[in-house]
């Protein structure tokens, strides 16, 4: 496996109180380093360039994004940034990026560590915590590439709708989602599958509050595993949201430490058998930081 992340990534500031804080960077450096201690190399990310955000994101909202460098604004009530924020976006758009790409090359999984986190980031807005879609900026890179067909998996317990938007009337990219609904941010129903030549390659599973690892594993065993392998990617993309932790304060889900790594192994064995083991992982949201901790280790073992 090959880990990209960074310290700078603690230095995305949120008003006091707010879930997405620095302390989740805290977490990330500490997986960091115990991979390293084990022999891993961890990455630095570099910048992502203004035509690789512009793949997704519109000019006019890239162009509001640069001028909130070095200030701190809000984006919506949710969506925060400090001085550092611009910086700190662009670095983790990067690493998104390098992993992507590092994994389709070398055929070997990826984990990119970082905030802030990306699915809902709309083409054209700031949303929920998200300042760039960076898992649709990695796909839209690969596709830039020449690699014709990516799956994007999205398990974080709310719906990625920037995700979802960026690629809905793609057959190129399929996107596939399980989470809590109905929730925030509103989207991913079940008829929610896509348009135009896009139709039939979105695919939201939504699971009912308090749903526990038996509920979520059937869900990926029976419906949205199969359809992944059914639609032959190249590669796979995953976000690793962990959300829908039993210990998370921001859902009603009763995901345990354990069935996220049973999870995770169904997952990761369906990139083995679909696209040679070719898997990018990059984290969405995870706000308790003990369980977030617990799953992240899960993730580099099952990954390793």
């Amino acid at each position: 496996m090959i880990l990209f992340s960074s310290p700078r990534f603690g230095e995305h500031m949120t008003p006091p109180g707010h879930p997405e804080r620095m302390e989740r960077a805290e977490v990330f450096d500490e997986v960091a380093r115990a991979f390293a201690a084990r022999g891993g190399f961890v990455h630095s990310p570099r910048p992502a360039e203004h035509d690789e955000l512009a793949r997704v994101h519109t000019a006019s909202y890239l162009a509001a994004l640069d001028a909130a460098a070095g200030r701190a604004i809000s984006f919506d009530p949710d969506t925060f940034t400090s001085p550092e924020s611009h910086e700190v976006a662009l670095l983790a758009a990067g690493a998104a990026i390098d992993a992507a790409r590092a994994a389709y090359e070398r055929r070997e999984p990826t984990l990119a560590l970082v905030r802030p986190p990306g699915h809902h980031a709309e083409p054209d807005r700031a949303m929920g915590f998200c300042l760039l879609n960076n898992i649709a900026i990695a796909a839209a890179a690969l596709r830039a590439d020449g690699v014709e067909r990516i799956a994007i998996v999205d398990f974080d317990v709310h719906h990625g709708n920037g995700t979802q938007h960026a690629f809905y009337r793609d057959p190129t990219v399929f996107y596939a989602s399980s989470h809590e609904y109905p929730f925030y941010p509103g989207t991913g129903a079940a008829k929610e599958a896509g348009e135009g030549r896009g139709r039939g390659f979105t695919l939201n599973v939504p699971l009912a509050r308090g749903a526990t690892d038996d509920v979520y594993l059937d869900a990926y065993a029976r419906t949205i595993l199969p359809a992944v392998a059914a639609f032959r990617p190249e590669v796979l993309l995953v976000s690793a949201g962990f959300d829908a932790h039993e210990r998370d304060p921001l859902a009603h889900m009763r995901m345990t430490s354990p069935g996220f790594a049973a999870l995770m192994r169904l997952i990761r064995h369906t990139a083995d058998d679909t696209c040679g083991g070719r898997t990018m992982w990059i984290t969405e949201g995870g706000y308790q930081l003990d369980a977030l901790r617990e799953c992240l280790d899960a993730a580099v073992e099952v990954l390793g």
